[in-house]
């Protein structure tokens, strides 16, 4: 059976990366199924990278190997990991990338990929996707086991997550990505809001929005809604929300209670 592996980077599609990345694998592991997540995410935006893997990755086999590379510290002293969970098997540069998928590191097994001999044998400095990720992904694809690939660790750094917070009545997201349609997507889950979602209000900025939007067309002006990774986003139907009303990441979300 063909191992999968996936690919999500910053490298975007014009010009040469992806494909080299992709040639590499095939020629170890030409048996292996090569699927895209993205190679759309924005140049070095590490927290995009981790939110596009939290979007993707629940809807693969458990036996997948993905490989993320977003690294605007290549040819540095981070580490380059694999991290073994039970969604899957993961390469990466260790720069948080991986936080979103590997939520309890205590549930992962960590390895440092220090093993030359699994590399090509001439590494760029400016190139680890093609030169370290891909071949180890390759070996893993063809059954070398992750302890020959590297070594144990037990550490992986971690992006500070921004968690909602309680403050008296309110509750207090932040807007963590927005979407290729302006959509402006929170910190903010249903539960967060406790039973009573009926009369929930929430602010952003000077303006409120009551109550939450069965979906994109039922609304008038900036809505509230549940989208499909059960995140709580704020949209402007049939216009992007973060362009026409000036909001990036970071955006403070109010939710009040009383």
């Amino acid at each position: 059976m063909a191992t999968i592996i996936t690919l999500t980077t910053d490298f975007g599609t014009a010009d040469g990366f992806v494909g080299a990345m992709k040639g590499v694998i095939l020629s170890l592991a030409p048996h292996a199924t090569l699927v895209d997540i993205t190679h759309g995410i924005p140049p070095h935006d590490i927290r995009s990278g981790t939110f596009a893997l939290e979007t993707a990755i629940p809807y693969f086999p458990p036996d997948a190997i993905h490989v993320a590379v977003v690294d605007p510290g290549v040819g540095s002293e981070r580490a380059a990991i694999l991290v073994e969970t039970v969604h899957g098997r993961f390469l990466a540069p260790d720069n948080g990338v991986l936080t979103s998928i590997v939520p309890r590191i205590d549930a992962a097994r960590i390895y440092t990929l220090d093993r030359p001999e699994f590399w090509r044998p001439a590494v760029s400095a400016t190139f680890h996707g093609r030169d370290v990720f891909a071949p180890a992904a390759a070996h893993l694809a063809n059954g070398v086991r992750p302890e020959r690939l590297g070594t144990r660790t037990a550490r992986m750094e971690r992006l500070s997550w921004p968690q909602p917070q309680r403050c008296g009545d309110e509750i207090r997201g932040e807007v963590i990505h927005i979407d290729r349609f302006g959509n402006l997507i929170t910190n903010l889950r249903l539960e967060d809001l406790g039973k009573e979602t009926k009369d929930v209000r929430f602010r952003v900025r000077d303006l409120e929005i009551r109550g939450i939007t069965p979906h994109y067309a039922a609304g008038n002006g900036l809505i509230a809604v549940v989208n499909s990774g059960g995140r709580i986003e704020f949209a402007l139907p049939s216009a992007p929300a973060a362009r026409t009303l000036d909001i990036d990441v970071g955006e403070e979300i109010r939710i009040l209670l009383a």
